[in-house]
Parts: structure tokens; C-alpha cells; sequence
């Protein structure tokens, strides 16, 4: 049997990318908590001993962002200047500006906030419809950060990275892992012993049982330079937007190329990736295909949008052009249909700046004192509305 390999990568809410992700986010949905119409476009820069917040908002709010930021730190477990950076005693910059008015006078009707094309995909080989190889990857970095969180290893540090290879069939089924890498932060008097043996003891084998994971087979790469005292912020500067394969697919989807953390949901960079990973789920869920990508366009400042595509990769039961119609039937594509069907006006934001925006469980939880829904993008209740406009109920 040939088969085909394919690997997909995830890190820590430690790592220093998702550390900018997780404070542009902290930073966007402080806005949103006071003022649902907030304009938002915050990037941030992290590293050694500094985070720098930049872009463009537009809001009555008032928000003390350098202490949004060192809130964000410490709960990220940037608690100690060993660790290269410290929320209680960084500096934090800010440069900020107002939202282009040459653009809002696009947003305030309602048009899309950018132009670009963005891209939703779904899968039936994983519970949550994403690819197998991303799926063990976020479990092995949550699991990582669970263990580091707990102090169930106390000298694990709070960033780290994981790889997931995946071998399919010739029909796209996974078959099995075939290697598996991890590197974990962490302090400097611990062996490599101790760590290769605590994170195959307590972090893989149990994270990957029930996958098709054989440890006598496959490849394992733990801390594989033999140390990693240095991470973090210290270790390498953090941007905002530069992990959006472990946000989304892997890279077994496509990617727009337009990043989601610090982007309030009138940037369809944001708000149409969701919908368009949204309406990729139903086709699956209802039964219409195994597998399915869905890409939309946007023009600036123009609500409808400019394309609707769907390639369900040779498995739908109907062709891809009906279900594009069916799909136009059941959703919204406009940027204030999309704002209004998923909720994206809330403070929701941040829970998804690490571990995958994508494969979430839906979910209500109370942030900033009210009750909201967290991603609720990953929810099918449309299904059998679906199923009915394709003719499949």
C-alpha cells in the first residue's frame, strides 16, 4: 500500500508568537467589553524584557492597556525575569492611532473591511473535523502546558512546541503516526534524561492513545538539540500573526494569508474565515462530503462577496457548484450577517489566540462579568437546513 506522509506543527501559549497573539487578543476584547463596535487592529511585539502594542483603534473605551499586557504575561506564566521576560516588571510601549477614515466610511455601511480572500476547510477523520496530524499536535502542546500549570513537572517552563506526521491511504485516511517531535522549555539543572523519559512517560504516550500511535514505530524527537533554557520572548521575538497555519489547518487547508488575533470581526481576515470554516463544517456534518474547502472573497468596503467557492476533493455526494448555492441559502456571508449569526461583537476572542482557532468545543462562560459563547463558529446546529436545501433529508 503506498502512502502518503503529512506533518503539522502546534505550540504553547508560551511560545513568543502566541504570546503576541494572546495580548493582541487580551487587548482587543478589553475594548469589545466596554464598547461592541470597537474598530480594533493591535499588533504587538515581544521580547526580551519588553511587549510593544501598535496599530489602529477606534473606541469610546477607556482600557489601561500596559495593564491588559502584564495581565496577559502572567497568566501565560511570564512571571519570573529568569524566564527573559516578567508581566510585573517589563516595559510595555504602546503607539496607537485611529482607524483610517478612508476605511470606515467602507465599515460604517456595513462593507467588508478589508479586500482578500479567506478559506474554511473541514474533514471527517478527527471528532472535531479537523486533520489528525493538527489535532495530536494541540493535544500534545495543551497537554504540555496542563503539566507545566498544574506543577505536575515543576521544571517545565512556559514555552514548547510539537510535530505530528501523519501517514494516508490513497483514499486520505490516516493510517498511522509516524513520527512525533516535541521540545519543551525548560529549567536548567533538569538532565535530559529526566525529560526525554518524563515527556514520553506522562505526555505523549497518554496524549496519543487511541490515535494510531505505535511507539515501537514511529519516530520520536524530544528536545532533539538537548537543551532549551532560553525561550520565550528571550529566545525569539514574538509578532503578532505568524503561527496562522497552527491557527487554522496545519497547512492541509488553505490559508489567506490574513492573520485573526487583534482584529476586531468588521476585518473579514477574521470574521470570513470563521464563517467560511463554519459552513465547511456543515457540508461535512450533514453528510454532503468527507472532505471540504470552502474559500470567499471581498472587495473593500463592499458587503456581498465578490466569490463563493467549495471544492469538496472528489467526496461529495452532490456537485460542488450546488453546494455553494445550498450554502448561499443557509448562511450570510455578509461582514454584518457573519458579526451577527456568530456573536462576534463580544469580548470571545482570546481563549482562541492559542492552541487553534479551529476544533474548539462551543461553549458559554463568563468573561468581564456577563455570559458569552466561545466559538461558536464550531457549532452545526444548520445542519439539517443544510442537508434540506441540498435535497439530502
Amino acid at each position: 500500500m503506498s502512502l502518503r506522509h503529512f506533518s503539522s506543527e502546534s505550540v504553547t501559549e508560551g511560545h513568543p508568537d502566541k504570546v503576541a497573539d494572546q495580548i493582541s487578543d487580551s487587548v482587543l476584547d478589553a475594548f469589545l467589553a466596554q464598547d461592541e463596535g470597537a474598530r480594533v487592529a493591535c499588533e504587538t511585539l515581544v521580547t526580551t524584557g519588553l511587549a510593544l502594542v501598535a496599530g489602529e483603534i477606534t473606541s469610546g473605551a477607556t482600557v489601561d492597556i500596559p495593564e491588559v499586557v502584564r495581565q496577559a504575561l502572567l497568566e501565560m506564566g511570564y512571571t519570573d525575569s529568569a524566564y527573559g521576560i516578567d508581566g510585573r516588571t517589563c516595559a510595555v510601549l504602546t503607539t496607537l492611532d485611529r482607524q483610517s477614515a478612508d476605511i470606515g466610511m467602507g465599515v460604517d455601511v456595513g462593507g467588508a473591511g478589508d479586500q482578500g480572500m479567506m478559506f474554511g476547510y473541514a474533514t471527517d477523520e478527527t471528532e472535531t473535523l479537523l486533520p489528525l496530524p493538527l489535532t495530536l499536535a494541540h493535544r500534545l502542546t495543551g497537554r504540555l502546558a496542563e503539566l507545566r500549570r498544574s506543577g505536575a513537572v515543576p521544571w517545565l517552563r512556559p514555552d514548547g512546541k510539537s510535530q505530528v506526521t501523519v501517514a494516508y491511504d490513497g483514499d486520505h485516511r490516516p493510517v498511522e503516526v509516524t513520527a512525533v517531535v516535541v521540545s519543551a522549555q525548560h529549567e536548567p539543572d533538569v538532565t535530559l534524561e529526566e525529560i526525554r523519559e518524563t515527556l514520553m512517560g506522562r505526555l505523549i504516550a497518554p496524549t496519543l492513545a487511541g490515535s494510531p500511535f505505535d511507539p515501537e514505530r514511529a519516530t520520536l524527537h524530544i528536545n532533539p538539540t538537548g537543551r532549551f533554557v532560553t525561550g520565550g520572548p528571550q529566545g525569539d521575538v514574538g509578532l503578532t500573526g505568524r503561527k496562522i497555519m497552527v491557527d487554522t489547518y496545519g497547512g492541509m487547508g488553505r490559508h489567506g494569508g490574513g492573520a485573526f488575533s487583534g482584529k476586531d470581526a468588521t476585518k473579514v481576515d477574521r470574521s470570513a474565515a470563521y464563517a467560511a470554516r463554519w459552513a465547511a463544517k456543515h457540508v461535512v456534518a450533514c453528510g454532503a462530503a468527507r472532505r471540504c474547502e470552502i474559500q470567499v472573497a471581498y472587495a473593500i468596503g463592499v458587503a456581498e462577496p465578490v466569490s463563493l467557492w467549495v471544492d469538496t476533493k472528489g467526496t461529495g455526494v452532490v456537485p460542488d457548484e450546488r453546494i455553494a448555492r445550498a450554502l448561499r441559502e443557509v448562511f450570510d456571508f455578509r461582514p454584518t450577517g457573519i458579526i451577527r449569526d456568530l456573536g462576534l461583537q463580544a469580548p470571545i476572542f482570546t481563549p482562541s489566540a492559542a492552541y487553534g482557532h479551529f476544533g474548539r468545543t462551543p461553549r458559554s462562560e463568563e468573561r468581564f462579568g456577563r455570559q458569552v459563547q466561545l466559538f461558536p463558529w464550531e457549532d452545526t446546529s444548520r445542519r439539517d437546513d443544510l442537508a434540506a436545501a441540498l435535497g439530502l433529508r
